[in-house]
């Protein structure tokens, strides 16, 4: 794993790096091979003069290089989220917040990374400009999750410290999962949708993908332009649950052993940890049938690009948001209640509790042949999605947060373990992880 932001944060301002040297080595990787199909349009020249500004330095984020979505508005450049069919709309005409607060942190932002096309698949495969290979495996190209594909593999390969990307149903937490580093959906409120491309407008959540969690909390306070209330305080003090109800349910091995794993490190080192059932999360499928808040809004979004562009669509991701034609407005408005009362059931059920744990995805990465476009995986890619999605969906209908840090024993493939809890508990959530990230750092080493 590269140094996260702040050891080389530290390395600048003790004169040890410079940010122009950072920034070549960043774009010295986004030109490898690691990075075949992880940005969509770079700004090397631009990144290199900006790193040169001295007045970064002394900014959180020093100069250095970060990633954004092919979601979001920058000024001069067009919004085109992963789909060939907007490549000729008119460019942003300014930053959105996110990308306004990178920059004046002192991010310096390389490029737009690939995705999931219109950001609604969580396995990452883009047919239009081909799909990133995974980063925890060389050997065989593995898928890299989605649908902020580019935007973890950027950062897992070292092109960026912070990838900013988006979650409607587990778009950071999935590929950082899957890449073997830290994704943080924050509650959906605290930062604006402004100038991000809507998949759902109820579901989705502008966040971003780390290399730590003290990382994780840097960039949350600089997108959500708040301070974290910060705790040191030990495991000890906190009350964790683990819910069976469906998020346990048929788990790769590699999976299963990493969770388990987990669960005894973090009890090693004082944390209270409980096994709930949690009955409710079974009504998640109840609540979202019929395709739910995302195949709704998205219709409504795409309808006319549809009609005009439909058959440039990825088929895949164009089945999908077509289901939302025909939810009808009283189903729609159901669904909103719906949604409201399951989230008090919810609440009711997790007081108490700091925090619950779970696997984040429950598989490791599969490779990118059985699940690349063709019809004849279609029927692969349609079981693999919805598990990706399965447990991290669940925050999403909450409207709650969670993170995801890895877990795995040294050799393993990468596999998350999401700490997730209800509305605006943002920084319990994160004060938790950074300490839980401490406890599994040493079962990582002696595996």
């Amino acid at each position: 794993m590269h140094a996260d932001l702040h050891t080389t944060r530290e390395r600048l301002r003790a004169g040890l790096a410079g940010a122009p040297a950072e920034i070549e080595q960043a774009i010295a990787i986004a030109q490898s091979p690691a990075c075949e199909h992880v940005f969509l349009k770079t700004r090397f020249e631009a990144a290199r003069a900006e790193a040169a500004d001295g007045a970064n330095a002394a900014r959180p984020l020093a100069g250095l290089a970060v990633s954004i979505k092919d979601l979001f508005d920058a000024a001069g450049e067009t919004t085109a989220a992963g789909s060939v069919v907007l490549a000729d709309a008119p460019p942003a005409t300014r930053d959105c917040p996110a990308v306004a607060r990178l920059r004046a942190a002192g991010g310096v932002v390389i490029g737009r990374t690939n995705m999931s096309e219109f950001a609604y698949s969580g396995v990452g495969i883009n047919p239009h400009f081909g799909t990133p290979a995974n980063a925890a495996d060389p050997k065989q190209p593995r898928i890299p999750g989605g649908s902020s594909s580019g935007a973890a593999v950027s950062v897992a390969t070292g092109a960026a410290f912070i990838g900013l990307g988006s979650d409607t149903g587990g778009s950071i937490r999935i590929p950082a999962a899957l890449n073997g580093i830290v994704g943080f959906k924050c509650t959906a409120s605290l930062v604006p949708l402004d100038g991000a491309l809507p998949l759902s407008t109820t579901l989705d959540t502008v966040c971003a993908m780390t290399r730590s969690v003290r990382d994780a909390m840097l960039a949350h306070e600089i997108l959500s332009a708040r301070p974290l209330t910060r705790s040191n305080a030990p495991l000890s003090s906190y009350r964790l649950a683990v819910p069976a109800t469906l998020m346990l349910d048929g788990l790769d091995p590699t999976v299963a052993r990493a969770f388990e794993r987990s669960l005894q490190a973090l009890r090693a080192a004082g944390a209270a940890i409980s096994q709930i059932e949690l009955p409710e999360i079974r009504d998640v499928a109840t609540v979202l049938a019929g395709g739910g808040f995302s195949a709704a809004e998205s219709y409504a979004w795409h309808r006319k690009l549809l009609a005009r562009d439909g058959e440039r669509y990825d088929p895949r991701v164009r089945f999908r948001i077509e289901k939302g034609a025909a939810m009808k407005a009283w189903e729609y408005l159901d669904l909103v209640v719906a949604r409201r009362a399951w989230i008090a059931r919810m609440e009711q059920a997790m007081r108490g509790f700091d925090a619950l744990l779970s696997p984040t995805v429950p598989m490791v990465a599969p490779l990118i042949a059985g699940l690349a476009p063709g019809s004849e995986r279609d029927a692969e890619f349609m079981r693999v999605n919805p598990l990706l999605l399965r447990n991290t969906s669940v925050v999403n209908v909450l409207d709650g947060c969670a993170i995801s840090i890895p877990c795995q024993a040294a050799g393993e493939l990468p596999v998350g373990l999401m700490l997730w809890h209800g509305a605006l508990h943002d920084d319990t959530i994160l004060n938790i992880a950074q300490q839980a990230e401490a406890a599994l750092a040493p079962a990582s080493r002696d595996q």
